[in-house]
C-alpha cells in the first residue's frame, strides 16, 4: 500500500512539473510572439512588464528575466530625446541582468546581453562614458565568446563594438566586412539550445554586409 501511494505521489509531482513545464513555454512563446509587433518605447515597456510577470511566477528560469532585460534596453535605443530616461530604462534591464547571471554563470547569452547593455550606456553620452563602458562591453562579449566561441549573438556584438572603434584607432571600418559576410553566411547553422532561446542578430549582420557594398 505504502508503495502504491509512493508511486501514485512520484507520479503527480512529475504530471504537476510537465504542466507546469508546458504553461511556462507556453506563456513564453506568447510573448515572444509579440515582439514582431513592438515599435515604440511604450510596446516594448507592455511587452517587457509581461516577462517580468512570468519572472515572478518562474523565479528558477533565466528566460524571462533575460527577454525583460532586453525589452528595456531596447526601450534606451528608442528614446533619443530624453538621457535621463535612457538611463532609467538602463537601471530597470541592470537588474534583470544581475539575476540573470546569478541564476545562470555560465550561460554565453547572459554576457552577450550584458555587452548590450554596457552598449546602451555608453551611447548614452559617447564622449563622457566611451572610455569605461567600452571597456566593460569588451570583457562582457569577451567572456561570452570564452564559453560559446561559435555564439553568432557575441559575434556580432564583438563585430558592432571592433566596427565603432575603429576610427578612433586609424582603421576603415570595413576591414572588418569580410567577417560580417561569413558570420551571416553561417548564421543558420547555429543551433538553439531551444525554441525560447534568444534569436536575434541577423538582422544587424544583415545591415551591417549591406554597408559593406
Amino acid at each position: 500500500m505504502k508503495k502504491i501511494i509512493l508511486a501514485a505521489s512520484i507520479l503527480l509531482m512529475t504530471l504537476t512539473g510537465m504542466s507546469q513545464s508546458k504553461e511556462f513555454a507556453g506563456a513564453m512563446g506568447e510573448a515572444l510572439s509579440q515582439y514582431a509587433t513592438c515599435k515604440t518605447v511604450d510596446d516594448f515597456q507592455m511587452l517587457g512588464n509581461r516577462f517580468s510577470l512570468i519572472a515572478d511566477a518562474e523565479k528558477t528560469e533565466w528566460l524571462p528575466f533575460y527577454y525583460h532585460a532586453y525589452c528595456y534596453i531596447l526601450m534606451s535605443f528608442i528614446e533619443q530625446s530624453d538621457a535621463v530616461k535612457r538611463d532609467s530604462y538602463l537601471d530597470v534591464a541592470e537588474k534583470s541582468i544581475n539575476k540573470i547571471i546569478a541564476l545562470v554563470p555560465n550561460e554565453a547569452e547572459a554576457f552577450v546581453l550584458q555587452s548590450f547593455y554596457f552598449t546602451g550606456r555608453l551611447v548614452i553620452n559617447p564622449m563622457e562614458r566611451g572610455q569605461q563602458y567600452s571597456m566593460l562591453a569588451g570583457q562582457a562579449v569577451g567572456k561570452a565568446l570564452s564559453i560559446e566561441p561559435n555564439n553568432p549573438r557575441a559575434k556580432v556584438i564583438k563585430l558592432q563594438n571592433d566596427m565603432g572603434s575603429a576610427q578612433f584607432f586609424g582603421k576603415d571600418p570595413k576591414e572588418y566586412c569580410p567577417q560580417a559576410l561569413e558570420l551571416l553566411a553561417n548564421w543558420d547553422n547555429y543551433k538553439l539550445k531551444s525554441p525560447l532561446y534568444p534569436a536575434w542578430g541577423k538582422d544587424q549582420v544583415t545591415e551591417i554586409v549591406a554597408g559593406c557594398k
